[in-house]
């Protein structure tokens, strides 16, 4: 696996200071949100001195029950030929569900979600990886999220689930230290016994984050310092394998430059001192894993693929069937306000609902932040409002226009002023067309197109 070094998440909000740094090997983007055609100046800047770029992508939802969509697969894979990386990466998440597969309105979480850590989630997803895999022109390597609730009846821990799914796939793993850290505080799980599980050979480079503990969840902000006990687990994990790359991740209440340098150094002198620990030979052997062996290589060779894509293939008709019905059923109560399914401890979902809703008005707010401009404090209780009553079926930017279609409709907000403010913001966005010069035009196409947009979310 290629060398990364230390690097950090290359943000719009830090690119000077990330130009400027000293010491950063190489920088990770968030696909979804690069252009092709258009890569900001920075990006270039960087890529012209030989930093290395990888993309990030947070949307595919390999973990879901449907195969991976061919659009964005074929986007993330331009981005990956514009940017020149050397690998990809994703995540173990699902991010959608209902559809064709459970005969239900598709829902979006907006949001990284776990997969429960079964044989029939362990089967779509190597399946689901190995479609990515054969659209993608360079390595994948797939990251373990943060979680704030358990699924019930699961069947693996986090360690033997990742190992499996490295033996049977070949796929590289993006480890974050700070999501183990998490898993810790939220579902009990040691990090420790985690790492002690893992294919350390399959290991393409390392998330290090920051995020805060309320009423004893923990909750993976990337918008705060990273604390020590991230760093601890990072220490464990240097101390058993000297990690390709190492990456500090941040995403919102961006600090001064100076603190981000701080931290890229703490994080450079707990790998110095993770090397200086005594090798992981020396300490006693963990217990072999209930789900691979950990003397079996990883990366499948030819007999075992056989076998893994056979047992694999047919299995994959019902478990996507079972697996489409038990995340749209848990999407749905997070999202949409039904009954909790059996065995889910309700006050976790309820923790997780209501930060979905937060962070799909943070989402919006930025996607559209004239919104929050023209309705000023009412913009998030009328946003979080909307989004009890209607379900996010499509991205961001449909959810900001119907956002704005729902308060119009209902004459919402009581001031004129602001009202036609509102209705001059939807109208420039829209519709396919450009907008007419003449208001009663304007006004008569606008008329239309509420009419024939149904009030219940499809």
């Amino acid at each position: 696996m290629e060398r990364l070094g230390t690097g950090i998440g290359w943000r719009p909000e830090i690119a000077d200071a990330v130009e400027r740094m000293p010491g950063v090997d190489w920088v990770e983007v968030v696909a979804e949100n690069l252009c092709p055609g258009h890569l900001p100046v920075s990006l270039r800047r960087l890529r012209e001195r030989g930093v290395t770029v990888v993309p990030h992508g947070v949307s595919l939802g390999l973990g879901g029950a449907d195969r991976p969509d061919e659009g964005r697969l074929a986007a993330l894979a331009e981005r990956v030929e514009t940017l020149g990386a050397p690998l990809v990466t994703e995540h173990i998440a699902f991010v959608r569900a209902g559809g064709p597969l459970t005969a239900s309105p598709r829902l979006e979480a907006g949001h990284l979600l776990p997969v429960p850590r079964t044989r029939d989630a362990l089967d779509v997803l190597c399946e689901n990886i190995r479609v990515a895999q054969d659209a993608l022109p360079v390595p994948l390597a797939v990251e373990n999220i943060a979680a704030l609730f358990s699924w019930p009846d699961e069947e693996m821990t986090e360690g033997q689930f990742l190992y499996e799914l490295a033996d049977r796939t070949g796929v590289r793993l993006l480890i974050d230290v700070a999501n183990l850290h998490t898993n810790h505080v939220n579902r009990g799980e040691d990090p420790a016994a985690a790492l002690a599980a893992l294919p350390l050979e399959a290991i393409a480079y390392v998330h290090v984050a920051g995020g805060f503990e309320r009423d004893g969840v923990w909750h993976d902000s990337h918008a705060h310092p990273v604390p020590r006990p991230v760093l601890d687990i990072l220490a464990d994990l240097a101390s058993r394998v000297a990690p390709p790359g190492v990456l500090l991740e941040r995403d919102e209440n961006f600090p001064e430059p100076g603190e981000l340098v701080r931290e890229l150094g703490a994080i450079r002198d707990v790998l110095e001192k993770g090397r200086a620990a005594p090798a992981q030979a020396d300490r006693p052997a963990p217990a072999p894993s209930a789900a691979a062996s950990p003397a079996t290589p990883v990366g499948p060779s030819p007999a075992s693929d056989s076998v893994s894509d056979s047992a694999s293939d047919s299995a994959s008709a019902p478990a996507r069937q079972r697996l489409a019905l038990a995340e749209a059923a848990l999407l749905s109560a997070l999202v949409a306000g039904t009954p909790a399914p059996e065995g889910f401890d309700r006050v976790r979902l309820g923790v997780q609902a209501r930060a979905l809703a937060r962070k799909r008005a943070d989402v919006v707010a930025k996607v559209a932040p004239e919104l929050p401009e023209i309705l000023g404090d009412g913009y998030r209780p009328a946003f979080l409002g909307y989004a009890q009553r209607h379900p996010m079926t499509g991205g961001y930017r449909r959810d900001a226009l119907d956002f704005v279609q729902d308060l119009l409709l209902a004459g919402r907000p009581a001031d004129g002023r602001t009202r036609r403010a509102l209705r001059e913001w939807w109208l420039e966005r829209s519709g396919p067309a450009p907008r007419s010069a003449r208001p009663v035009v304007r006004l008569a196409r606008a008329t239309r197109q509420a009419l024939r947009r149904p009030l219940s979310r499809h």
